[in-house]
């Protein structure tokens, strides 16, 4: 009986075999392999989420509404961003001790990650500005003479012209600039906390914000001399004229009375 030659195999069978075992691994690889980075991304942000939920629920809860929809004794917050709740919690001001006509900065109660914690929760009921990086408020590229004109024009008129604060009507004021953190003002001119006007983009431009952060610093940093001697706060020339009439001429009527007095016992003696 004649043996049976073994069958030659087709060229391609091979070729067949390893793409099938490429495949296979794909897919294992696509089962077991760690997440990307948008995928660590995206839950990184949920599990922010989630608890700045549970931080809102305990301490603003109460005053916004459960679902951050306002109530009588707090504002919707929903649209009002990032920012927003970065500088209202990150001052202290939020949240507030009592209602008033004007809610004061204070200690901070809460850390910056629970802080970015309440931010994304915020952030999740609708879209706002955003937390500013370092380069849209840091001092590089800005322009502190266009700075000065731009606060001159926008912001002297509360804020004094260096940024010292000053008393607005019903018992609101305007805080001092002194000292703040280059963030929360630029916050501040993104959102207009309180009695302030916002001021987008399209009304001051990163770039403006930018100068304006820069000549505040410049006005009141260490390093700035006042050529005026005793600078009385910056107040102008009302508190500096007041000054003088007061202890100025306060310190001619002393002397007067003094000589005065003088001259009286001399004719008597």
């Amino acid at each position: 009986m004649k043996k049976l030659s073994a069958r030659r195999r087709h060229p391609l069978a091979a070729l067949v075999v390893l793409l099938l075992a490429l495949a296979c691994t794909g897919g294992l690889y696509a089962v077991f392999a760690p997440a990307s980075k948008a995928q660590a991304d995206e839950t990184a942000q949920s599990l922010a989420i989630d608890e700045g939920k549970k931080l809102f629920a305990v301490g603003c809860a109460s005053c916004h509404g459960a679902g951050g929809q306002g109530s009588s004794d707090g504002p919707s917050l929903v649209g009002v961003g990032a920012a927003a709740v970065d500088f209202q919690v990150g001052t202290g001001r939020m949240p507030a001790q009592q209602p008033g006509a004007q809610v004061p900065k204070k200690k901070v109660i809460y850390t910056q990650a629970e802080i970015d914690q309440l931010a994304a929760y915020i952030s999740s009921l609708g879209a706002g500005p955003s937390i500013p990086t370092e380069a849209q408020y840091g001092p590089d590229g800005a322009d502190i003479a266009k700075g000065g004109e731009l606060f001159r024009d926008n912001c002297t008129q509360c804020h004094n012209f260096t940024g010292k604060g000053g008393a607005l009507t019903h018992g609101k004021f305007a805080p001092s600039l002194d000292g703040v953190d280059p963030k929360h003002i630029y916050e501040a001119m993104q959102t207009g906390p309180q009695n302030m006007p916002s001021f987008p983009d399209t009304t001051l431009s990163e770039q403006n914000k930018k100068d304006i952060i820069a000549y505040l610093n410049a006005v009141n940093g260490d390093d700035t001399v006042s050529p005026g001697g005793l600078e009385l706060g910056g107040l102008g020339p009302v508190s500096e004229g007041l000054f003088g009439w007061i202890f100025g001429l306060g310190a001619l009527i002393a002397v007067a009375i003094w000589v005065a007095a003088r001259t009286a016992k001399a004719k008597k003696s």
